[in-house]
């Protein structure tokens, strides 16, 4: 039943722990799953202390078993264990904790722990957080390579020794985290965070020798799913040996069988870049030589034709038409030049035959009074006038001093 309260009338604090607790105590026993997160057997005391923690939620509560039962179990029961707890709910009301009393403790079969990881890798494949079109690509030479992983441990040893050997000149910037049991997946998920927000970090290493199923079960929590796939920076997942694959290697854009493998793919191998950069240079020049060859072949086939060989060949062919061509021109205009000749001969006869002047030449003469025009008639002049006579020569004044009738003149005897 809900308490009676009011701001007149409030509860005190041992009224709401028993209240609490009586809800609590009505609960009965449930089955509970968690990972086991902390142990504390004490000397002496019938009693073993855990920890059990949300695998996805930041969640724990405390779980009480006794020790009959602890040391019952097999295989042991170790911190990072997933176990299936029947237990009795308890407050305790003086502290106001919340704590668990086990009945019994089932530990996870490997089978059991495996079909829990594939229906979660499904679920979260189904989201799209292992699509390939999300895999980013590495770079070839990064500027500084990050690396998550256990301090002073194998793997960290491994991917340095192995990145430096090939490319003595790359850098490292660590993010030391547990690679197992409780805290992994918190520590991982920070380093991860803390490298990615570093800017001269071109790529993430998450690098871990082998182990267990249980002991990599870290790799497969759900929150670190979701934090290296909210992160921009690729990430090189180099979890366990060849076989294990956690779900880790699905979301990371690059998995790496090995933390050896990881540094052979992150870090490109001098000596072979070296060797690779000889061969290119080599074909280089032999494409170069190749080309020249070519086009001196070319070059030596235009020269050896006649045209280029011998230039003057051309022109001794062609000397004879121009000068068959000259002579042509010579004598077409040779004898354009005779037939305007020609022609002016005649059009000058017959202009000499059609002037005056001929006339004159043959006797004649023409009389012009003293305005200038031509007398064609006696009646036009009279005695004592002065008219000019036209010969073929010259010109005569003269008075005439006397004319005569048209009958008269046919008997030449006219005076002027």
């Amino acid at each position: 039943m809900a308490l009676d309260t009011s701001l007149e009338a409030p509860a005190p604090v041992r009224q709401i722990a028993q209240a609490i607790s009586g809800w609590v105590d009505r609960l009965g026993a449930v089955w509970v799953e968690g990972q086991v997160a902390q142990v504390s057997r004490r000397q002496g005391m019938a009693t073993v202390f855990m920890v059990l923690r949300d695998p996805i939620a930041d969640i724990s509560i405390p779980v009480t078993c006794s020790r009959v039962l602890f040391d019952s179990l097999n295989p042991p029961l170790v911190e990072g264990a997933s176990i299936v707890v029947h237990a009795k709910p308890t407050f305790y009301a003086p502290r106001g904790t919340l704590s668990l009393q086990a009945r019994d403790i089932r530990m996870v079969g490997l089978g059991e722990l495996l079909a829990r990881l594939e229906r979660r890798r499904q679920l979260l494949a189904a989201e799209g957080l292992f699509a390939p079109k999300l895999k980013r690509s590495l770079p070839f030479l990064p500027t500084k390579v990050g690396l998550v992983t256990a301090p002073n441990s194998a793997a960290e040893r491994d991917v340095l020794e192995v990145a430096r050997r090939r490319w003595p000149a790359v850098t490292f910037e660590i993010a030391h985290a547990a690679m197992q049991g409780t805290r992994c997946v918190a520590e991982v998920i920070a380093g991860v965070e803390r490298l990615d927000k570093d800017g001269d970090v071109d790529v993430i290493v998450i690098a871990r020798g082998g182990g267990s199923v249980e002991d990599l079960l870290p790799f497969s929590d759900e929150t670190l799913i979701r934090a290296v796939h909210k992160v921009r920076t690729p990430v090189v997942s180099a979890i366990g040996h060849e076989p294990d694959q956690p779900l880790l290697d699905l979301v990371a854009d690059v998995r790496a069988a090995t933390p050896t493998d990881a540094a052979k793919r992150v870090v490109p191998d001098m000596a072979e870049q070296m060797a690779l950069l000889g061969t290119a240079r080599s074909r280089l020049h032999r494409a170069i030589e190749g080309r020249l060859a070519n086009e001196q072949a070319r070059l030596d086939m235009v020269r050896s034709r006649p045209s280029l060989a011998t230039p003057r060949s051309l022109f001794d062919n062609r000397a004879g038409e121009v000068s068959a061509l000259a002579e042509r021109a010579r004598r077409t205009v040779a004898h354009r030049l005779d037939r305007a000749a020609d022609e002016i001969s005649h059009h000058r006869a017959r202009a000499r035959a059609l002037s005056p002047l001929a006339t004159l030449e043959r006797g004649y003469a023409v009389l012009q009074d003293h305005a200038g025009h031509v007398v064609t008639a006696v009646g036009e002049v009279h005695a004592g006038a002065a008219v000019t006579i036209r010969v073929s020569d010259g010109r005569i004044a003269a008075t005439v001093s006397a004319d005569h009738s048209p009958d008269l003149a046919t008997e030449g005897s006219d005076h002027v």
